[in-house]
């Protein structure tokens, strides 16, 4: 599987905790590595790590992060950069060349991400051309990118697993 991480920017430490919490969760639930925070926010990492403490996985999770030293770094590794945005090429139009990358950096924006990112990605991607939430363009993105596969992720060292069922809530503590 193609190794992603996430680049949150534009993140409002008083507005957008619970949004930039789901940003990493979904990325964490649909095969992400890692998610790299352009801000600081200690509660936004810890809730991240407890839940994969929990639920298993290995997942990294950094805030503090300086967006540009982020980006230049992950390309010069070889990675490639992907920022999510509504004005972005048709996924179904690129999403076939992002598949060709060992490792991919998906740029989530908050507030109006600054115009320089447009430059800097290798590919600037919408998911629809029309105002949504970047926590569904991250969803739908992995799920094109991992053609589905991400579903079937497992995570390793989980103390609670789900075990799927018809009605109710089944869970087992390991």
């Amino acid at each position: 599987m193609i190794e992603t991480y996430i680049l949150r920017i534009g993140h409002r430490h008083d507005r957008d905790q619970r949004v930039t919490t789901h940003v990493g969760l979904t990325g964490r639930a649909l095969g992400a590595k890692g998610m790299y925070l352009a801000a600081d926010d200690r509660g936004v990492v810890e809730s991240i790590k407890s839940v994969a403490r929990r639920f298993g996985g290995d997942y990294h999770i950094e805030d503090g992060v300086q967006w540009r030293q982020c980006i230049r770094e992950f390309q010069e590794s070889g990675g490639t950069v992907v920022h999510l945005t509504m004005y972005g090429l048709r996924i179904q139009d690129v999403i076939g060349g992002i598949r060709a990358a060992s490792k991919v950096l998906v740029i989530v924006g908050a507030e109006k991400v600054p115009g320089e990112i447009y430059g800097l990605a290798d590919y600037n991607v919408g998911v629809t051309n029309q105002p949504h939430s970047e926590i569904a363009g991250l969803a739908v993105f992995l799920d094109q990118l991992y053609e589905g596969k991400e579903l079937e992720c497992e995570f390793p060292d989980a103390d609670i697993r789900v075990i799927p069922c018809e009605r109710g809530k089944n869970t087992v503590e390991l």
